[in-house]
């Protein structure tokens, strides 16, 4: 009975053996992979692709991974951390790009792909193309409306600029400011240009932004400024974090980048865009002799504007004065009147004389003695009425009684107010004078009070005219 079991010229098998002559021993699927890895990595150890990315997405570790394609072929492709960190531009689907890097295999997945070290966009078409498509995601959420635009200062005490130490940019900010109105200025020195140049511009423009207010060097103002270049030497400005940057800033903000014909995302996201350096100088400060002309012009018209009323007012004064009569047209009525007077008063005297004149030649003969003394008598009598009473109202009688007179420098003062207005006064008592202050200054020495002469015993009292 014939055994089932293989012979040595049978070709199949169950079991895999080893055939004369054949010294090739099976390799491993591992073994495969790596020889696979070596050759493709030692024929194409440096690589230059030209592709659109696609499926492009960052790990949390900072790998970047994506895949290169164009209209017949897709390779895949991966980017380490230490080779992102310095892209230029934010990688997104849809870029034309060139890599360079190599060719290798990923076992884990039996593809092959391309480790790139370093991308560049193919072409600047490729490079405006990513700048509209950066412009339009952000115009979108706000960072560019008209509505968020600030005014800037009218004299800023400080200015920050954020640029260059070193370029001529600094140099004709500073000469054009000291021109017009020279200025404090603090710069923030940063790369313009290169690897890492947005990330110092937008740290700069953060940093002034933190400043607390009242900082001694915290800025009014801050201009982002650069020279003028090629749309890859102005990039940095183009980068979101600048714009962000630019957009977030809690100072008012000039962007100065590039001359006139240059134009980059971070002037729309500035609150004013000066097409030179020099101009956002001058943006920045007005002309100090164009403000001394205009306040030495306020001066002026507010002087002419004081000064008319009162020019005004002497026109209508001298025109009013005009229209008034003469001194001596008031007074001629009054003159007239007391030549009248006069007249009729000299009439009067001389008719009185007459009269006095005629009574008395008529009375000659009355004029006797008992006549003489019964008149006399009347007369004394009236006097000594009027003596009686001289004496009732005279204020020092009731001295006499506890009673006080309160004189001052017009004679006596009867009401606290009067009393009031002198610094001293004099009370006067039965038995002399008191000098009293009523505030701080010393009391005057009283003036003595003139006394009064008088009359030896017997002496009557004045007669009253008899003719009276």
């Amino acid at each position: 009975m014939a055994a089932d079991f293989p012979t040595d010229d049978d070709t199949d098998g169950l079991v895999a053996r080893s055939r004369p002559g054949d010294n090739a021993e099976p390799l491993s699927v591992s073994e495969i992979s790596n020889i696979l890895k070596r050759t493709v990595e030692d024929r194409f150890g440096f690589v230059r692709l030209r592709g659109e990315l696609s499926g492009v997405k960052r790990a949390a570790s900072g790998h970047l991974y994506a895949a290169l394609k164009d209209e017949k072929a897709v390779i895949d492709a991966v980017m380490w951390r230490g080779n992102t960190q310095r892209l230029p531009f934010n990688p997104e689907d849809g870029l034309e790009v060139v890599a360079s890097g190599k060719l290798t295999t990923y076992p884990g997945r039996s593809k092959y792909q391309i480790v790139v070290e370093r991308m560049e966009l193919a072409g600047e078409g490729a490079l405006l193309a990513l700048l509209e498509k950066t412009r339009a995601r952000l115009a979108a959420e706000g960072l560019f409306d008209e509505r968020r635009k600030r005014a800037l200062p009218f004299l800023p005490r400080t200015i920050g600029v954020v640029t260059s130490p070193t370029g001529a940019v600094i140099r004709d900010i500073l000469h054009r400011l000291a021109d017009r109105f020279p200025s404090r200025v603090v710069v923030w020195p940063v790369l313009v240009q290169g690897q890492g140049a947005a990330g110092q511009v937008a740290n700069a423009v953060r940093g002034f932004s933190k400043l607390p207010v009242g900082h001694p060097d915290r800025p009014d103002l801050v201009i982002v400024a650069r020279g003028g270049g090629s749309i890859e030497d102005l990039w940095s400005f183009n980068e979101e974090e600048v714009v962000r940057a630019i957009a977030e800033c809690s100072i008012p903000t000039i962007s100065a980048v590039g001359h006139e014909t240059d134009t980059t995302l971070a002037d729309f996201a500035a609150d004013r865009r000066a097409p030179t350096p020099t101009a956002a100088a001058e943006i920045a400060v007005p002309v100090r002799a164009e403000l001394a002309a205009t306040l030495a012009d306020f001066g002026a018209r507010k002087k002419r504007a004081i000064l008319r009323p009162v020019q005004l007012g002497r026109e209508r004064l001298e025109h009013r004065a005009d229209r008034l009569p003469t001194p001596e047209a008031l007074l001629q009525p009054q003159a007239q009147r007391l030549d009248d007077l006069s007249t009729r008063l000299g009439h009067g005297l001389r008719e009185r004389a007459a009269r006095a004149r005629e009574r008395l030649q008529s009375d000659r003969a009355r004029l006797n003695a008992p006549l003489l003394k019964s008149r006399v008598a009347q007369a004394q009598e009236r006097l000594s009425a009027v003596a009686r009473l001289m004496v009732s109202l005279d204020p020092d009688n009731v001295l006499k009684r506890g009673y006080v007179r309160v004189v001052g420098p017009q004679g006596t003062v009867t009401d606290k107010a009067e009393a009031a207005k002198h610094a001293a006064l004099t009370l006067k008592f039965r038995d002399g004078e008191l000098a009293v202050s009523t505030g701080d200054a010393p009391p005057s020495a009283p003036k003595p009070s003139p006394k009064r002469k008088a009359a030896p015993k017997g002496t009557p009292p004045a007669q009253d005219d008899l003719f009276g």
